[in-house]
């Protein structure tokens, strides 16, 4: 394939000690995940998202089973995997909108017609982790196939909250099950999924980042959180998928891929996830509660047209539709703050529309000329305000609404690639293209809307094969100019938090894979440097704010500030921006080593993992303080005895027992999970 791109099986992902979305950062070059809460800031060469608006899309697109997943639905365990492939630049062809810093697609395993089979494993190990998961396959007749597969697991929390309520933050306790069908009669195939996920994690685990306003909770321990409010996190989810093809006589494909998920969160917060006193009665305890739900439902479809794989012209047509219907409701309750409470709702209603095409053409028996189009079509309306003061004695039953959400946006982009690959023999292709990637832009309010963001990518690569394949390497090079970069800020027209554009950026950088296996021996790396530099922008430091709550709007010229009437922001507005895009490490890298040592009847294989993912930036203001991730190399290991049917592993995991900061929301920050070992079993039938 001739693209920057990563591919992982599912005997790999177990390998590389990876679970979830976040640990691809350990596996895949030039990856950044940040943990955000909510959402995770999933980043590739530094572009994908760096919002938590439900009003911004990805930037980096996510697709199970060929369905689209919005940013919400990141955080659940893999299980019963085929394949999972990173895709690294602007996908602006195939993919299209969504994929301005690349894609990943998580491709689950699907029901086989010849046999039954299946695996089932059982795990347990530090934090008293547990758990089982397992698939079966189940040929039904000659051409219809059922595929079950499920996991449940449970773990303690990796914290200890000396707060009055003993929350469990950070512990696991999810169950999840897929359901694959699988029917194909002669030229047609059907395949569709279903999957259910319940998930409940008691809150997610943060402290104040140092040197903000309630960071004298602090403690030295990193695992000590100190919350005086109960904490929950629940995420109920629903997935589903369709796919059919029909194969014409001429050997051109029809091919439909339909999608619905369903994803419902409620998350209690502490929000300034400390103890601290009240300012009115130190002895008292200063409480900041968020009671959050959020709803996403999203259909998909796509229609594609594809032509015979074999011969000098290839091509395929297609047309997507995608609906998104999001629905956040908060009610924020504290207890010093002027006009407490505060309610927020925001309601979104999006529409993506996409026609595309891509063409081959064998220029030569060796060189091949690619190109591809797109265009895509992007609407949505939102509904919504900020309230505060309901059911006080300051405002009234009712409240006072201080900003209305209620807006609307529309826009278009065009995207695409042209591509020369050349192949001089079997071992060798190297490749060289230019690409498009588009981001939709939205609305923040009926006055406020934010624009696109567009990225044009110049790459160069080559793939090589050598010893008889014995080994693989990847080599690339790219250059991007990124436009209208999407940030949240505060908004001085009306007083909240909303999404900005930067003018521009440039990102340049290399990236190199290989792959070894002689004899028993083998290894496995991945390196990227990305270089970055962000234009620079005027914002407000939300930090220097008075911390009294809701502050309101603009003031007009001459009035002086009321809040939560309104309030002069021109003091507190600073030039920010000017460096490294955030989220960016300048250095990832990773690499793993292993040897099959043969036994009488199986095998013993030890293997070392270590990954490293550089320091970024956060925010815009880059304080070193308060801004800024330290880079953090992981180290782990397994010890898998393989007797065919049966295996057994030992494995441990961040065994140096780094302590990192994996991410930050506001003001405060996350943690990285400890030190663990543990001992896997699993059968296969």
């Amino acid at each position: 394939m001739p693209i920057a791109a990563t591919a992982l099986s599912g005997d790999m992902l177990d390998d590389k000690a990876v679970e979830r979305l976040a640990d691809l950062q350990f596996a895949a070059p030039s990856v950044s995940i940040t943990d955000q809460g909510l959402t995770q800031s999933v980043n590739l060469r530094g572009i994908g998202i760096a919002s938590g608006s439900p009003a911004v899309a990805n930037g980096v697109a996510q697709y199970i089973d060929g369905v689209f997943q919005p940013p919400i639905i990141t955080s659940s365990t893999f299980y019963d995997i085929a394949t999972i492939e990173v895709l690294r630049g602007p996908q602006g062809t195939l993919v299209g909108s969504n994929s301005t810093g690349g894609a990943i697609f998580i491709n689950t395993r699907n029901p086989e017609l010849d046999a039954i089979g299946g695996y089932a494993e059982a795990h347990y190990g530090s934090y008293d982790a547990y758990g089982v998961e397992g698939a079966i396959n189940l040929p039904l007749a000659q051409d219809v196939a059922v595929r079950v597969a499920g996991t449940t697991r449970w773990r303690d929390s990796y914290y200890t909250d000396v707060g009055p309520f003993a929350n469990e933050p950070g512990a696991l306790d999810e169950q999840a099950v897929r359901v694959g069908l699988l029917w194909e009669p002669e030229n047609f195939r059907a395949l569709a999924k279903v999957e259910w996920i319940d998930k409940n994690t008691g809150g997610y685990a943060y402290r104040p980042i140092a040197g903000t306003t309630f960071a004298n909770a602090r403690r030295a321990d990193y695992r000590l959180l100190s919350y005086n409010a109960p904490t929950l996190n629940n995420e109920r989810a629903f997935h589903s998928s369709l796919e059919l093809r029909y194969e014409l006589g001429d050997g051109i494909v029809l091919r439909s891929v339909s999608g619905y998920l369903n994803k419902r969160i409620n998350n209690l917060y502490d929000l300034d996830g400390s103890d601290r006193a009240s300012t009115s009665d130190p002895a008292a305890s200063f409480v900041q509660v968020s009671d959050q739900f959020v709803r996403e439902r999203q259909i998909t479809q796509e229609f594609n047209l594809i032509s015979p794989d074999e011969g000098p012209f290839t091509w395929i047509l297609g047309g997507y539709f995608q609906q998104n219907k999001i629905d956040v409701i908060i009610e924020n309750r504290s207890g010093d703050f002027v006009g407490d409470p505060v309610d927020i709702l925001n309601f979104q209603d999006k529409q993506t529309l996409g026609v595309f095409a891509q063409v081959g053409f064998e220029l030569s028996p060796q060189l091949e000329l690619q190109v591809g189009g797109r265009y895509s079509a992007y609407d949505v309306t939102s509904e919504g305000s900020v309230t505060i003061g309901s059911e006080g004695p300051v405002f009234g039953p009712n409240g006072l609404v201080v900003a209305n959400l209620a807006g609307a946006h529309d826009d278009g982009r065009a995207t695409g690639k042209v591509a020369l690959n050349w192949t001089p023999n079997v071992d060798h292709n190297f490749y060289a293209f230019v690409a498009r990637g588009y981001k939709p832009g939205g609305a923040n309010n009926a006055t406020s809307e934010f624009g696109p963001e567009t990225v044009m990518d110049y790459e160069l690569g080559w793939k090589g094969s050598f010893l008889d394949n014995h080994l693989r390497t990847q080599v690339g090079a790219f250059y991007m100019d990124y436009s209208d970069f999407q940030f949240d800020a505060l908004e001085p027209l009306t007083g909240q938090t909303g999404v900005i554009n930067i003018a521009n950026a440039t990102i340049k950088g290399l990236e190199f894979q290989a792959q070894a296996n002689v004899g028993g021996f083998g290894f496995d790396a991945g390196l990227a440097y990305v270089d970055s530099s962000l234009d620079e922008v005027v914002i407000v430091n939300q930090r220097t704010l008075p911390q009294i709550g809701q502050l309101g709007p603009q003031c007009p010229t001459g009035t002086a500030s009321n809040p939560p009437v309104c309030f002069n922001y021109a003091p507190f507005q600073v030039t920010a921006g000017g460096g490294p895009n955030l989220f960016s490490p300048k250095w990832s890298y990773n690499f793993g080593l292993q040897y099959e040592i043969w036994l009488e009847g199986g095998s013993l294989t030890p293997r070392i993992n270590y990954a490293y993912v550089g320091s970024r930036w956060t925010n815009l203001l880059y304080n070193p303080a308060l801004d800024f991730l330290p880079g953090r190399g992981l180290l782990s290991a397994q010890l898998t005895a393989d007797f065919g049917d049966y295996s057994i592993e030992l494995y441990g995991t961040n065994l140096a027992g780094k302590d990192y900061v994996s991410g930050q929301s506001g003001n405060n920050e996350f943690y990285g999970a400890p030190s663990e070992v543990g001992v896997r079993a699993r059968i296969d039938f």
